[in-house]
């Protein structure tokens, strides 16, 4: 049988209707869902399931409402997994320190709720964000660093996406400025809709909000181990989780990395938990050399049929 990761989807990956069907089929699922209702004071299901996507799109709504998704999918599997470790992207890692058993979903839940109202409120119009495509890394890099001095502003990579996909974050200006060099070099740039720059030293005041909260729950040391985000390898303890998650809002996500970490620690079966399939397709393209990978992404009760035959 093949060693399996666990991944979850962050921001960007919500869809109509998301849940609704392990909602109606398990009042545990549902239960959730009126839990983080209640925590954030937000009619989620109303959103989700009857709403308009610029409703669906709103952070503060998105936050809870996907981790509800991600954390509702993990429990209806999780006897038929045995994973050797966790991932999430982003938001998504709160739903891996969830299904690690890192955090009690009471506070979890809390914790994301408080993320989102916070990232929701952080708005800065300096602050801008670019996906860049078909390019490679260090062509990215050498991009960042060149806008960084002609603006004197502050920009890094903040996603590692695939070795072809990466997100810059930081002042507009400097953004613009990555986004104009891409052309020369046959490269492609989208500037995101997005309130902020996400993943960057934008992010230090909510996150260090976010960290003092963080401060006030109950980490326990993980069952599973969870790769993260900001250095792309798992931590021991509770307590190491939490003093690098602290540093999650304002850092990069090294996602790229973090599947490669997985591989060579035996990883060979990747299963996303959430909407859309995006990570899956990620990892396809990152490991497109490897042998053995399989990848298998699930949203709906129909979907998780497959997952013997992944496993195989």
């Amino acid at each position: 049988m093949n060693m399996v990761s666990i991944v979850f989807p962050g921001q960007g990956s919500q869809e109509p209707g998301m849940g609704r069907d392990l909602a109606e089929h398990s009042a545990e699922a549902m239960e959730l869902w009126k839990k983080a209702e209640r925590q954030s004071g937000l009619p989620l299901r109303e959103i989700y399931w009857d709403g308009d996507e610029s409703a669906m799109a709103a952070t503060r709504n998105l936050q809870p409402a996907l981790t509800v998704v991600n954390i509702n999918l993990w429990r209806f599997l999780a006897e038929r997994l045995s994973p050797a470790g966790a991932a999430g992207h982003s938001l998504g890692e709160y739903s891996a320190l969830c299904a690690a058993q890192v955090l009690p979903e009471d506070q979890l839940l809390e914790l994301v709720c408080l993320r989102g109202r916070l990232m929701d409120e952080a708005a800065n119009q300096d602050g801008a964000m670019a996906a860049i495509l078909k390019l490679e890394q260090a062509q990215v890099e050498s991009l960042v660093a060149a806008a960084a001095a002609a603006t004197g502003q502050e920009i890094r990579i903040a996603n590692y996406n695939t070795p072809g996909q990466f997100v810059v974050s930081g002042h507009a200006q400097a953004v613009d400025h990555v986004c104009a060099g891409t052309k020369p070099l046959k490269g492609r740039a989208m500037t995101l809709p997005v309130s902020n720059a996400f993943h960057s030293p934008y992010m230090s005041e909510p996150g260090a909000e976010l960290s003092r909260y963080m401060d006030k729950l109950d980490w326990r040391d993980p069952k599973i181990p969870v790769y993260l985000n900001v250095t792309a390898r798992p931590e021991p303890s509770g307590a190491a989780l939490k003093e690098v998650m602290k540093k999650q809002m304002t850092s990069s996500v090294l996602w790229t990395q973090t599947i490669e970490n997985q591989y060579a620690d035996g990883m060979r079966a990747f299963i996303e938990l959430g909407p859309k399939g995006a990570l899956s397709r990620m990892i396809s393209q990152i490991l497109k050399d490897r042998d053995g990978v399989k990848t298998l992404a699930v949203s709906t009760i129909e979907q998780s049929a497959a997952i013997e035959e992944t496993l195989a």
